[in-house]
């Protein structure tokens, strides 16, 4: 029940996007990033045994820190941006929600991932140690691409110095994010080779609030359809001007066709999956 608890009051945040000034920025960006968090812990905890859940935190606060930090200075490899005060206090040059902003999406897409390839072993080896992180980082850059625009052009959380054609946003932001999140996704990968999860058998229905969660944020950036009272032409650094019922609309579509789609493969997969195969394999580590 916790974790579907924490899904309704993930939904309920999306739903305050819809109504901006209602709720003050930090308190719907908190909102935004910590169920996702703690249903990442409790979900992972469930699989993976709480130190390994633990050590995958670990690894994606670093890296997602690292390259963060190196982009807000050098432009590398995003693009050339900063972040304002919108987001609350920072570590360094990077808000502290933005880093734990990777924490809860990077684990459900690792999770749709793993329903995707399917294949559950009782370790991660072979050619799967590379495959494996490869089509994550995939299924996180989609939820970036969905959004994106929504939070630097419309609602400036943070700024792209000198725009970009995606409604403001540089093309080179969705390569080195998927550079960022193959990277903390590889050397999770390389950690969990060879090691053994915890043994208790755990339903299929497991993974159903996993995809469903994921499910959320991309119905999330479909609510952003619903008219807004505001401005309706916004400008970027560069100077380019974009209409903000484009911004939306583009995102919403985008969404259901990366995120929509990588969620319904990972429903299919484990609609499809043979129930003794769920019962007695979905303790073991991808």
């Amino acid at each position: 029940m916790t974790l579907w608890g924490l899904l309704a009051l993930y939904g309920i945040a999306r739903v305050l996007q819809v109504f901006p000034g209602k709720v003050p920025i930090p308190a719907v960006v908190a909102l935004h990033v910590l169920p996702p968090i703690v249903f990442a812990l409790i979900h992972g905890a469930m699989f993976y045994r709480t130190r390994v859940i633990v050590i995958f935190f670990a690894i994606c606060l670093v890296v997602a820190n690292i390259f963060e930090n190196l982009g807000v200075r050098t432009g590398f490899p995003y693009g050339h941006y900063y972040f304002t005060d919108l987001m609350g206090p920072k570590l360094f040059a990077v808000p502290i929600q933005l880093g734990l902003a990777y924490l809860g999406m990077a684990y459900l897409s690792w999770a749709l991932a793993r329903l995707i390839l399917g294949d559950v072993r009782t370790t991660l080896a072979g050619s799967r140690v590379v495959t494996l992180p490869s089509v994550a980082a995939f299924i996180m850059v989609a939820w970036d691409f969905s959004q994106d625009p929504v939070w630097s052009t419309i609602l400036h959380l943070w700024i792209w110095r000198d725009g970009g054609a995606y409604f403001g946003v540089p093309v080179s932001n969705f390569l080195g994010w998927y550079l960022t999140v193959y990277v903390f996704y590889q050397l999770f990968a390389l950690y969990l080779r060879g090691r053994s999860a915890n043994p208790k058998p755990l339903p299929s229905s497991y993974w159903k609030p996993a995809v469903l969660f994921y499910a959320a944020s991309a119905a999330g950036n479909v609510l952003l359809l619903v008219p807004q009272a505001g401005p309706s032409v916004v400008l970027d650094p560069s100077g380019a001007q974009w209409k903000v019922s484009d911004i939306t609309g583009t995102c919403a579509v985008v969404s259901i066709f990366t995120m929509g789609a990588f969620t319904l493969l990972a429903w299919v997969r484990l609609a499809t999956s043979r129930p003794k195969r769920n019962a007695g394999e979905e303790s073991a580590v991808a």
